[in-house]
Order: structure tokens, then C-alpha cells, then sequence
């Protein structure tokens, strides 16, 4: 993963905007109220930016492990009958330019598009942006537990004859030599996880007819990590998985109290009006009133 910003600046800006949040907390100063909300989002995201970063550490187990974890991912995959990661890569392998801007975006795409996404939403459609960002912090926090596991990527294994494009044509994330267990974290790919909150985001904020676009990011995100070897089938699946299981647990804990007493209340209604109107009892407590 290129580094954007070492974790250690990531963990010191958070320490500062920290203070920045607590301080401006309690102050009724306009600068204060400006500065409150800000400092608050930022703190959590370079937070969650520093763990990201510093997940490589925490993993658990070694080498040898890694790879034979991702060789038995490799062999269920042919088992379900999913198209190797190695026929993609051929795809573009002839293509030496092709190659280098798929490392290119690869390394630099991921981080900018989560960000942007999320400023744009804090100042453009904040009533919306919490559940966003929630399921960010889901999605990446069971992202690097699943990582305290570590699992070789394909292009780490030799005997699957997928190519390293970024050793073989570049730009490359990762020092040369032997591969550091930062590298051994393959499931699940956060590339694929955020790039499909940055999609549905988008689609859950706006209104343009143009916002369908973004589907795009997602699938070319996909077949970049597929075609690059930095990830298998099942890292995008997991992924996808995790943002589903994310979203649908935002959903629930985010409903408005309101509009869930307001469909039980109507949805009483609608089953007594079931139960009187086909009866007539109504229509009878009046004749007998009447007479």
C-alpha cells in the first residue's frame, strides 16, 4: 500500500485534531462551533487511516502459513469453477502501458476516492453522512481483524504463475527483497471495500441521473487488484460481503424511532380494518344504535 501518510504522522495529526476536538467541545464561539465537527470527523478517519496502515504489524502467524492459505484459496476458487486470477492477467500483460497505469491506480486511487467522498458528504450532504462513514469504520475495522490472518496474495506464489506488475513494470507499493508480512494481508481487499462505499455513497447521497457512473469504480477496482496479482476472486467477494453486512447493520441502527412507530401504528390500522370491515361490525353497532 502506498504510503500516503506514515502512520506514525497519521497518529500524531489525530493527537492534535483530538485536542482540537475536545477544546472546541464546550466553546460557543462561531469559530469554535466551525471547528467542533471537523476536528471530530477527522480524528476518527486518521485514526482508522493509522491502524490501516499499521495493521501489516499486528498480523499473526508466519510466511509459510500465509502462502498455504492462499493456495487453498486459489484451489476452492477452481473448485467453484471461477476463472483463474492468472487468464485475467494475460488480458493485459501485453500491454506494457496498460499494465503501468493499473499499478498506478492500484497504488494511488483507493485513499484520494474514500477522502473525497467523504468531505463531499460532510459539506454537501451532512444529514447523510454519518451512516457513510459508520460503514467505513465497520467495513475497515473487520477488514483488519480478518488481516490479523495473513494470507499471501497470488502474485507472492510462485507455483500460480501470476506476474508481480508492479516488480515487473512498476510503479511498485512495496520495497524490493523479501516480502514483509505487510504484504500478507490479501483478504480482504480493502481497495475492493472502500472502493464500493465510495459507489454506494454516491448513489445514496445524490439525486443526478449521472450518479450511476460511478458503478464503474467499484468493477474497475476489481479487475485492477485481480489483474495486478495483488488479490484473488474471494478478497473481492469478502469484501463485498463485509460492506453488505455493514450497511444492512447501519440501516437498522440509524432508522428514525419515529418512522418505526408510525409503520407499526399503521400497520395496526390496516389489520384491524381488516378484521372489522369485511365483518361489518362497524355498520351493526350503528343499526343497533339506531334503533
Amino acid at each position: 500500500m502506498l504510503q500516503w501518510l506514515p502512520w506514525e504522522d497519521a497518529a500524531e495529526m489525530a493527537a492534535v485534531t483530538g485536542v482540537a476536538w475536545s477544546v472546541s467541545r464546550h466553546r460557543r464561539r462561531r469559530v469554535a462551533r466551525l471547528v467542533h465537527p471537523w476536528a471530530k470527523e477527522l480524528t476518527l478517519v486518521l485514526v482508522l487511516y493509522a491502524m490501516w496502515q499499521y495493521a501489516g504489524r499486528w498480523s499473526l502467524g508466519r510466511a509459510a502459513l500465509a502462502l498455504g492459505r492462499g493456495r487453498r484459496i486459489w484451489a476452492a476458487e477452481r473448485t467453484l469453477g471461477l476463472p483463474s486470477e492468472r487468464s485475467l492477467q494475460r488480458l493485459v500483460l501485453g500491454h506494457r502501458g496498460v499494465v503501468h497505469w493499473l499499478n498506478v491506480f492500484y497504488a494511488q486511487a483507493h485513499v484520494p476516492a474514500l477522502g473525497l467522498l467523504l468531505v463531499w458528504l460532510f459539506v454537501r450532504h451532512r444529514e447523510r453522512y454519518p451512516q457513510v462513514r459508520t460503514v467505513v469504520a465497520l467495513v475497515t475495522g473487520a477488514s483488519l481483524l480478518i488481516q490479523l490472518l495473513p494470507v499471501a496474495p497470488p502474485r507472492l506464489i510462485p507455483s500460480l504463475g501470476v506476474v508481480d506488475t508492479g516488480a515487473l513494470v512498476g510503479p511498485s507499493d512495496y520495497a524490493g527483497g523479501a516480502p514483509g508480512i505487510d504484504q500478507l494481508s490479501a483478504m480482504p481487499s480493502l481497495h475492493v471495500a472502500w472502493a464500493l462505499v465510495v459507489a454506494g455513497g454516491v448513489l445514496y447521497a445524490s439525486r443526478s441521473r449521472m450518479r450511476w457512473l460511478v458503478v464503474g469504480y467499484p468493477l474497475l477496482t476489481v479487475f485492477t487488484v485481480v489483474a495486478t496479482g495483488n488479490h484473488y476472486w474471494a478478497d473481492a467477494a469478502v469484501a463485498a460481503a463485509l460492506c453488505l453486512l455493514a450497511g444492512a447493520a447501519v440501516r437498522v441502527a440509524y432508522r428514525p424511532p419515529a418512522a418505526s412507530a408510525a409503520r407499526i401504528l399503521n400497520s395496526a390500522d390496516e389489520d384491524l380494518a381488516g378484521v372489522v370491515e369485511p365483518n361489518g361490525a362497524g355498520d351493526q353497532v350503528v343499526d343497533a344504535a339506531g334503533r
